[in-house]
């Protein structure tokens, strides 16, 4: 049960930021440009992380679904820890607890 609630929790919760991230909410942008990526860079995460969503969903691609996501969280907790963001700490913890338990469980 832990294991089918933690795929569906990490497919959301990566569904849910690529959307935020695609779309270019303000405060998404405004962060993206502060931290001193291209303009651009927010549609780029968005779009890999809505990947990483979708190949998570699919048993056959899981593993690299949740490879993804752990590359895409890795560097997003390297740009937060580069910049003292530590406020960005607890979300990226919520992700790094679900692709753990993904990842042990799969």
């Amino acid at each position: 049960m832990v294991h089918v609630l933690s795929i569906w929790f990490l497919i959301v919760a990566f569904a849910g930021a690529g959307i935020v991230n695609a779309i270019g909410a303000a405060g998404a942008r405004n962060e993206f440009a502060r931290w001193g990526y291209p303009r651009w860079w927010n549609i780029l995460t968005g779009g890999l992380e809505i990947a990483s969503a979708v190949l998570i969903a699919f048993p056959v691609s899981r593993i690299v679904g949740v490879v993804l996501g752990a590359v895409i969280i890795a560097a997003a907790l390297s740009t937060v820890l580069r910049h003292r963001e530590y406020a960005h700490l607890a979300p990226l913890s919520v992700f790094v607890t679900l692709i753990a338990l993904v990842a042990i469980s799969s």
